[in-house]
């Protein structure tokens, strides 16, 4: 069976960058997008320096986790090894983006859509080479089909010492380098001038912490941008979702750890309607980051169950289903049925504020989203979120465990604790051990980590200093769920942001 693949031979490369133009041209790539694109590293100090030339792109996958991610299927590995994208089918949720190690993907500003390099699939499928390949003067670009030993590219590989980029991601990469400057091919090697060698940067130099500073006499004096994928709805998402998964954690508790003698109609309903707002809320912020609601419905009705978009958005809305059947039947009298309706949706409630861990687990371009332990964070936020709601809300003053002052306190410290030991936890590689020096570097985990405290100091303030107002332990509570949510909401940023400041090429 055919399957095609890459090999640039760095020995002929000029850097011409004819191939670049020669894929824009064919297949219609916006101006300041890239399928394919030529990158200088310059080594050495004056006299003595040699500018190496680095053609990068999509590298077709056989383990491509874009692949994965997709929600509705619109990227898909061929038989032939093709990793193809069909735009009509696109959401545009840049996921796809998120999950490749290479920036391989970028979304076409016209279309909303994401675009990618399809190895020229429409001229591969008529016998012609890809343009790239067929406008390269130096023919350092070849083609083929790999699975044959008989064909030149696959001699080529067996011939000659190769290198691919970031194996260890188990990608299984289909672009094999000749001659390729390693540190070129290593994001984050070489230094980042504030200005290229014949343009301005269309996104700034990536943060350098220190301790990671590149050699002086390794400079990238030509590369293409490639802006954050997502922003401020995902770290506001993050936030909503967790306060609607928490209200439905602690619901169950306030009907029986919890409960009052006689709570009023309005009472009982307020974790089902807390819930159901911020639900909405969630909705909201992903459907609006789509650009277009309509394209939504798309992962309802061709979905990729192997994307946690996919099986969050199920989870999100089994979550949802349950929430409105408790309101309903609390509403009309039926308490004990709602009872448990409770209890049977909250493994749904946990999920949906966990699941998020195995979408990011599926960003295996983002190193910072793959920490150990991000499931049981998530879940201790959101259960920091349904104490919040429960101190709130008239409650008997119960001892210890039983008491969700304590329990507040108790999730706002661990929460402050956990960011600084997660802080000086051992990374798993040098991509996140950059991206969390970013990240300590941002200030976030000290900023949310005070918060934190200052919420448990709030909270816990008219229970241990003896003549602390009555009036004021109400307005002291309110103002700790703020300080928490504040504190989840400026981690939450800084953990998104982060994640998406270590260059992938």
């Amino acid at each position: 069976m055919t399957a095609y693949g890459f090999v640039i031979d760095h020995r002929k490369c000029i850097g011409c960058h004819a191939c670049t133009v020669a894929c824009k041209s064919e297949n219609e790539v916006p101006v300041g997008d890239f399928r394919t694109w030529v990158k200088y590293v310059e080594k050495g100090t004056f006299p003595e320096v040699r500018r190496h030339f680095t053609v990068l792109r999509c590298n077709h996958c056989d383990e491509a986790p874009c692949v994965e991610i997709c929600p509705v299927v619109a990227l898909h590995k061929r038989p032939d090894a093709i990793v193809d994208l069909d735009r009509d089918a696109c959401i545009g949720c840049r996921a796809c983006m998120q999950a490749c190690p290479y920036d391989a993907l970028y979304l076409n500003e016209d279309t909303g859509t994401a675009e990618k390099c399809h190895y020229c699939a429409h001229r591969t499928e008529l016998g012609l080479e890809p343009a790239c390949v067929v406008v390269c003067p130096e023919q350092a670009i070849i083609a083929g089909d790999v699975s044959n030993p008989a064909s030149k590219i696959a001699r080529l590989i067996e011939e000659q010492p190769t290198s691919q980029r970031k194996v260890e991601k188990g990608t299984k990469p289909r672009v094999w380098y000749v001659d390729a400057l390693e540190e070129a091919l290593v994001p984050g090697s070489a230094t980042e001038p504030k200005m290229f060698l014949w343009s301005d940067r269309s996104t700034p130099p990536p943060p350098v912490p220190s301790g990671f500073e590149p050699p002086k006499d390794l400079i990238a004096s030509l590369d293409v941008g490639h802006p954050p994928a997502w922003g401020w709805h995902i770290w506001v998402y993050l936030l909503t979702k967790n306060i609607a998964a928490g209200a439905m954690m602690v619901a169950p508790l306030l009907s029986t750890l919890w409960a009052t003698a006689n709570p009023t109609a309005a009472v009982s309903v307020v974790p089902e309607l807390v819930a159901l707002v911020f639900l909405g809320i969630t909705g909201f912020l992903l459907v609006h980051d789509l650009g277009r609601p309509d394209r939504f419905l798309k992962i309802i009705f061709r979905p990729n169950a192997k994307s946690w978009l996919v099986k969050g958005t199920w989870v999100l809305m089994g979550l949802g289903a349950l929430t409105t059947a408790s309101l309903a039947l609390r509403w009309f009298g039926a308490t004990a049925l709602s009872d448990w309706i409770r209890w049977l949706n909250l493994p749904l409630a946990a999920m949906s504020s966990a699941y998020t861990a195995f979408l990011f687990w599926q960003c295996r371009g983002r190193a910072l989203w793959q920490e150990k332990g991000l499931f049981v964070h998530l879940l201790v936020q959101a259960a920091l979120c349904g104490a919040g709601l429960a101190i709130l809300l008239p409650t008997p003053a119960t001892d210890r465990l039983a008491n969700p002052s304590f329990v507040f306190v108790l999730l706002s410290v661990i929460n402050a604790l956990w960011l600084r030991v997660s802080a000086t936890l051992p990374a798993h590689d040098a991509e996140s051990a950059k991206a969390h020096a970013i990240l300590k570097g941002t200030g976030a985990p000290a900023i949310a980590g005070v918060l934190f405290y200052l919420a448990a100091v709030l909270e816990l303030a008219p229970t241990v200093i003896s003549g602390f107002p009555s009036a004021l332990s109400g307005p002291a509570s309110v103002i700790a769920v703020l300080c928490a949510a504040a504190a989840l909401l400026v981690y939450e940023r800084g953990f998104v942001d982060a994640g998406q400041k270590v260059p992938n090429s």
